[in-house]
């Protein structure tokens, strides 16, 4: 049965939503999905409030163009993100350990499947794979020194 849980603090920024799928792979993709999207739309509305204020103009037009805009932004990050977390979650159980190679195939896999659907040559696919697992390989470094 599907739920979900919000919860949050003056304390901490933290905010957690919980959709059960019934299957850890599914929460984590749909969870990575949702988490990151929001921040790409947020971080659209946020942009677009400060240009539509700079220039003075705050018109239905602007209004729905933001919301059209927030959308697509929210969506491609959110399907990148969850991809990821999907990549990851599924070398872990692959290779039956948590460490950070995961995060490393997680990133090459998701660097080369969104590079490949937008039709890409074959060299872009190959350095966008490389940036990929590199910058999650670099985050997961990080994520062990805190």
């Amino acid at each position: 049965m599907p739920h979900s849980r919000f919860s949050g603090s003056v304390s901490t920024p933290k905010v957690d939503v919980a959709i059960d799928m019934g299957n850890p792979f599914l929460n984590l993709t749909v969870d990575g999905f949702l988490k990151i999207g929001t921040v790409a739309a947020t971080r659209v509305a946020t942009e677009e409030a400060y240009h539509m204020i700079k220039k003075g103009n705050i018109s239905s037009h602007n209004f729905e163009h933001t919301l059209k805009k927030m959308c697509k932004e929210g969506a491609y990050w959110g399907t990148v993100a969850g991809l990821y977390v999907g990549m990851e979650y599924g070398a872990e159980r692959i290779r039956g350990t948590s460490d950070w190679k995961n995060a490393m195939i997680g990133g090459v896999v998701t660097g080369a499947l969104i590079s490949a659907v937008t039709n890409n040559g074959r060299d872009k696919v190959v350095t966008d794979a490389i940036a990929g697992g590199a910058i999650a390989t670099a985050a997961e470094f990080i994520n062990y020194l805190t």
